[in-house]
């Protein structure tokens, strides 16, 4: 299982760590209010990120993860975040 660590940078960008078996990946993340709002079901930005991550980490290894994105974006790539978000919050 992977270690997720994310650190507030300023306002809604966030930086997030992914650890696992020895190697590790960094990350940029932007969750605007409306994103955290929409998709946060009221829990806090950093643990929205942390959410996504896991739920992005069940889909794909953490090298394939854009090394800098919109918390929006992930819809792009799997429709189905939306909807199974809470599942992992």
């Amino acid at each position: 299982m992977a270690d997720i660590n994310v650190t507030t940078l300023d306002g809604d960008r966030f930086r997030v760590t992914v650890s696992e078996t020895g190697s590790s990946t960094t990350h940029e993340v932007t969750a605007s209010p409306a994103d955290v709002d929409r998709l946060g079901l009221g829990t806090s930005p950093e643990h929205l990120v942390a959410a996504s991550f896991r739920f992005l980490l069940d889909r794909e290894p953490k090298e394939s993860i854009l090394r800098s994105f919109e918390l929006g974006v992930i819809a792009r790539y799997f429709p189905e975040y939306p909807d199974r978000i809470a599942d992992y919050l």
